[in-house]
């Protein structure tokens, strides 16, 4: 029995389903592609797969729309993987377990990938439609957006013909975003040698809030990369054997594990780092110590030359916006923190509106790394995509909105990245305008879909297609 079958609209959470039994991580989207083209072969619809997976299939314009300007309906395949400990699941090879809450959908202890199935789902049941009234459509769905938007980077917009694209990759109801920050991932590499087997002891935080680096970055939430360094820099005498934890360098890390040999006695020095760091953006914070192997370790004084390094890396907000005091301007988010092959990795994602800021914190990281004998790169380099003073699009969007719902929506410029900043600086005069259903806590296996938000949002795109003339 499928679990979303009673739901409306009934295609919408049709194609939502089906999308959820298809492994599609970010790098995994081979079957998650073919399935779109599928589609199109079923339904006799014209379509472009490319070499990264990305799918575009094209709908001729409903009667008396045929004059209307192309219309771009845009969303991404891929979705972040994270699970909770305990939970067996294999993303490369098994779909998720749904489960309806109340007015939400959400997966049993994974994230969902509603950012941004619920795009791909919403734009599949538009192309399913004879009944709605809309102009010439092309469905855009690109792959590996939460790795560095490389399906968007990939893209070649020429075979694209619309002007118009409206990106469905928001996650709150009633906004509708003309701008965000552009981005980069940087990596840091520093060899680490290890010596004598010793007697091991295992460090686990959890219980941390995280989230998304981008939505969330500005919420005062614990960063368990930095926590777990800040702690490891009280304890006086202690030899490292491996410190490990994070999937996603957009995602705000929740848990984070490290073994060590020490002869300290750990249970003050955690008592009292709880009390300093438990607030109220992260009070669940927990830290427990368990015995480990025995294991090789680094010497004491390589040990605390790893952990300096790691408290010396900036994180979090950097800048806020001036002109809007709640926007933020530069940031980064230490979101992997892993002993592999010999090497510790530190893997961050970094964002600013402002590029002179992305450099120089890229520029920071670099000197940073250099200071400590460590090899530095970066890449997914992304464009900021800056607000439109005029776009008929947005004015159309807001008085669809009004007339559904008396009242205006609001116009918003977020910290996050989006691809829409790729396709504006590919297409010359693009008009964008990027909405979505309400989804919380995505990029965490919190993360959940309204059922009644989503009723609201697909009627909304239908009535903006049906305005569009």
């Amino acid at each position: 029995m499928r679990v979303l079958e009673n739901l409306e609209p009934k295609k919408v959470f049709e194609y939502f389903e089906d999308l959820c039994m298809i492994p599609h991580g970010s790098g995994n989207t081979k079957q998650i592609s073919d399935y779109c083209v599928d589609f199109a072969k079923k339904h006799g619809l014209s379509y472009t797969q490319d070499e990264w997976n990305n799918v575009i299939i094209r709908k001729d314009a409903s009667k008396g729309y045929e004059n209307s300007p192309t219309v771009i309906l845009q969303g991404h395949l891929d979705m972040v993987c994270e699970k909770d400990s305990g939970i067996s699941i294999d993303f490369l090879k098994e779909g998720l377990t749904l489960s309806l809450n109340g007015d939400f959908v959400s997966a049993n202890g994974t994230t969902l990938g509603g950012d941004d199935g619920i795009a791909v789902a919403m734009a599949l049941s538009v192309l399913d439609s004879d009944s709605l009234l809309h102009p010439p459509i092309e469905v855009l769905f690109t792959t590996d957006e939460e790795t560095g938007m490389y399906g968007a980077a990939g893209l070649q917009t020429s075979l694209l013909n619309g002007k118009i694209l409206i990106n469905i990759d928001s996650e709150d109801e009633g906004v509708l975003t003309a701008g965000c920050a552009g981005g980069a991932r940087a990596e840091i590499k520093k060899s680490v040698h290890f010596e004598e087997r010793k007697k091991t002891q295992r460090i686990v935080i959890s219980g941390l809030a995280g989230g998304h680096s981008g939505v969330e970055i500005h919420k005062n939430r614990h960063n368990a990369n930095k926590l777990m360094a800040e702690l490891l820099s009280r304890i006086p005498h202690f030899q490292l054997a491996d410190i490990a934890g994070g999937a996603k360098d957009n995602v705000i890390p929740n848990e984070r594990e490290c073994t060590l040999s020490t002869d300290c006695d750990l249970s003050e020095i955690i008592n009292d780092f709880i009390k300093d760091k438990k607030n109220s953006a992260d009070p669940n914070l927990k830290i427990t110590v368990t015995d480990g192997a025995e294991l090789p370790v680094t010497d004491e004084e390589s040990s605390k030359q790893i952990v300096k390094l790691i408290c010396s890396l900036p994180n979090g907000v950097q800048t806020m916006n001036s002109q809007i005091p709640t926007l933020v301007q530069t940031s980064l988010n230490l979101g992997v923190l892993k002993i592999e092959n010999g090497s510790l990795l530190c893997t961050f994602s970094v964002r600013s509106s402002v590029n002179s800021e992305k450099t120089e914190i890229l520029n920071r990281l670099s000197n940073i790394a250099k200071d400590f004998g460590a090899d530095y790169s970066d890449h997914g380099h992304y464009p900021a995509w800056e607000y439109r003073e005029n776009s008929p699009l947005r004015e159309i969007m807001i008085k669809t909105f009004e007339s559904l719902y008396g009242r205006k929506p609001v116009v918003d410029v977020i910290h996050a990245g989006l691809e829409c900043g790729f396709f504006c600086d590919k297409i010359d005069g693009l008009d964008a305008v990027s909405f979505g259903p309400d989804l919380f806590d995505i990029h965490t296996t919190r993360e959940r879909l309204s059922i009644s938000s989503v009723q609201r949002t697909y009627k909304f795109l239908c009535e903006i297609l049906k305005n569009l003339v």
